[in-house]
């Protein structure tokens, strides 16, 4: 596998392809697939809202990844941590501990209009297990970066990787093969959860 590219916003993304134009309908869209989203002004807003969800979600073990590429994340799960929540961002200790982890908290790089989607680059183990293990899966993204839809959203990738994974996820898992009943956590998160911020997550230095 190979990536050659790091950092998506400073070497992949071009205006005429990302830009904010799509949110509207990426939001209707990722509403629609039953994804629940919360449209945040920074970071302090971000921290407050975690400390809700974590009290809400009665979370007692968090496995979360980020903060390497966004300094911002990297604090918040710093102080998070501080506070004395039981939260976990080294890779090796989240392989350990994501299989009893209530809340997974990931990134994603951009939004996909047409579908409702985001775009997630999973090419890390840790990332992958974070986001689809544990029961609820908060992902964070920056509500400025969205596609018009999955061919747009594939001119980009292609800037990123020659060979690699990531994906698209669209909701939280859902399946209907038994009687075409739908059920969702069956092969996944049973919620996903949005943080589109409109500032404070940018990324570091590479």
């Amino acid at each position: 596998m190979e990536k050659v590219c790091q950092n998506w916003p400073g070497e992949a993304f071009d205006d005429t392809l990302v830009n904010p134009n799509s949110w509207k309908e990426f939001e209707e869209n990722a509403k629609a697939a039953a994804a629940e989203i919360y449209r945040l002004p920074d970071m302090k807003a971000a921290k407050a809202k975690v400390e809700e969800l974590l009290q809400e979600l009665e979370v007692n073990k968090t496995v979360a990844v980020g903060g390497d590429e966004y300094p911002a994340l990297a604090k918040l799960f710093s102080d998070l941590k501080a506070e004395g929540k039981e939260i976990y961002t080294d890779k090796f200790e989240i392989a350990e501990e994501v299989p009893t982890a209530d809340l997974g908290i990931s990134t994603a790089e951009f939004c996909i209009g047409e579908t409702g989607s985001l775009c997630v680059d999973n090419y890390s183990y840790e990332a992958r297990v974070t986001s689809m293990m544990p029961i609820t899966n908060l992902v964070f993204v920056n509500a400025n970066y969205t596609t018009k839809d999955v061919d747009t959203a594939f001119q980009v990738i292609s800037k990123v990787f020659d060979k690699g994974y990531m994906g698209f996820v669209t909701g939280p898992s859902r399946t209907a093969d038994i009687e075409r009943v739908l059920s969702l956590g069956v092969h996944g998160p049973n919620r996903l959860i949005i943080f589109a911020m409109e500032s404070g997550l940018e990324r570091g230095s590479n």
